[in-house]
């Protein structure tokens, strides 16, 4: 157990970064919105954890991989956003109670949906955090942090091509036949 009696930094304080040449103003910005997507990152994340232990039927097995990988994609780049926001002199979020309050995207409930619903749900949520993305890749060049707007422009990517996939996934063309009433 630690013998630390006070914290190190404030949770909601910003310091900024001598050796990346951010003073604290414009790093407290970008580390707030840094924040905002690891918090709507970390509740897409769990929703994609959800949706792929859950998911059942013809199409069980791609889905349940692409769930798996959609979710470690999400995992990983949770990761580079609080390291960034540490690197920039903040405190990146760490509470799943945190999490869901700061996120700007509203989770499923608890129940357990069939995986139509649960496919259009994560593509409801993908497309919030792409138009924040966006916006923060906006911000992060407008206040002159490049590798931040780098690091988010290079996850938009990602996430736009999950959400395309998920697209896919929910036309209606399809192997799987429905049952005849004959």
């Amino acid at each position: 157990m630690s013998t630390q009696k006070s914290a190190r930094q404030q949770a909601d304080t910003v310091e900024g970064s001598e050796a990346l040449r951010i003073d604290a103003d414009r790093a407290e910005q970008i580390v707030d919105a840094l924040n905002t997507d690891l918090a709507a990152t970390y509740v897409l994340y769990h929703q994609l954890k959800k949706h792929h232990w859950i998911v059942e039927g013809a199409e069980f097995r791609d889905l349940h991989l692409f769930l798996g990988e959609a979710a470690a994609e999400a995992e990983e780049f949770a990761d580079e956003l609080a390291e960034r926001a540490q690197a920039l002199g903040g405190v990146p979020l760490s509470r799943g109670s945190t999490f869901e309050e700061r996120a700007p995207v509203e989770p499923e409930d608890e129940d357990a949906y069939d995986i139509r619903t649960s496919l259009e749900n994560d593509m409801e949520m993908y497309g919030d955090i792409i138009e924040t993305l966006r916006d923060h890749v906006e911000l992060a060049e407008n206040l002159g942090d490049h590798a931040t707007a780098h690091l988010l422009r290079e996850n938009l990517i990602e996430v736009e091509d999950a959400a395309h996939h998920i697209e896919h996934y929910l036309e209606d063309d399809t192997l799987v036949l429905e049952e005849s009433t004959h």
